[in-house]
């Protein structure tokens, strides 16, 4: 039975509970990062939490903690779960306030940490690669949504997981309204071509994600490849040599297979192959970490 924190107190999985008036619950109202412990280290998690306040003060939502006492917390979680590899869940809503939409009436935000397993895709993926495709649901343009505000409503994400699915894929790649691919459901996009790694700009309505800067990172530092970031088609991605997806839960996996187009040799390329090797040793060694059971 796991410890959830909730408002500052640890209370079991039973336990744990808010009000159906909760914002997070009536309108997706808040805010969330999804974090990896690796090898009793929390990886990257001064970068989480800067992002996580980021997204909250972009939907004007005062987080009622510091960040260095969210920091603590997090930690904490964890510890008390006694998990060594975990996949950690930092929680803001707006907080508990009637039915309607007007959001000033709340004053005391909900804050909830998870910290548990998760698995995205089977294990044996990771081996042999996804199949994806393209689906119609659109990234929202950065005009309508911001997309480095991680907020709790999933619903376009949620509606092109279904859409892959019953395609018969694993994942769906995203376009935005001018047909740019941007990102998956829950991952960020990586293709390499003539030994090049290209990922769409953020510009486009992509997650900057961490884990995809750390990879751009690892790329040039320790395999010597150019990083290039710009405005690509399915086109790009169907010629590619390899394709890879990244994310904190995903972490590093191929595509091997696009909207039925066999990329590069149809399975995990050298590049990729030496990129997710590089990224593991260096997530558990704890360098980029803040250790939960002391160093």
């Amino acid at each position: 039975m796991g410890l959830i924190y909730l408002n500052g107190n640890f209370l079991s999985t039973e336990e744990a509970k808010i009000s159906v008036f909760n914002r997070g619950l009536l309108y997706g109202d808040g805010v969330f990062e999804g974090i990896r412990a690796y090898n009793g280290s929390i990886f990257k998690l001064k970068e989480h939490i800067e992002r996580l306040y980021a997204s909250a003060k972009a939907i004007w939502l005062d987080i009622p903690i510091s960040k260095e006492e969210m920091h603590q917390a997090i930690v904490e979680t964890v510890k008390v779960n006694n998990l060594k590899e975990s996949y950690i869940r930092p929680i803001v809503t707006r907080g508990t306030h009637g039915l309607g939409i007007d959001p000033w009436e709340c004053k005391e935000p909900t804050i909830i940490i998870i910290a548990d397993k998760i698995e995205v895709f089977p294990e044996e993926f990771y081996e042999t690669g996804l199949n994806a495709v393209t689906v119609a649901t659109r990234r929202a343009p950065t005009d309508v949504l911001d997309p480095r505000i991680k907020s709790l409503n999933y619903m376009s994400n949620i509606l092109a997981r279904i859409e892959a699915r019953v395609a018969g894929a694993a994942e769906g790649i995203m376009l935005n309204p001018q047909g740019y691919v941007t990102e998956a459901t829950v991952d960020n996009i990586f293709f390499v071509k003539n030994e090049t790694l290209y990922s769409p700009s953020v510009t486009l309505g992509v997650l900057p994600g961490i884990t995809r800067a750390t990879v751009m990172e690892l790329a040039k530092k320790e395999l010597g490849l150019q990083v290039v970031e710009g405005l690509f088609t399915r086109y790009d991605l169907y010629n590619a040599d390899e394709v890879f997806m990244t994310g904190t839960a995903v972490e590093i996996i191929s595509a091997v297979k696009i909207d039925g187009r066999i990329i590069g040799k149809g399975k995990q390329g050298e590049i990729t192959s030496k990129i997710r090797q590089i990224f593991h040793e260096y997530a558990n060694s704890g360098v980029a970490g803040s250790p939960v059971y002391g160093k």
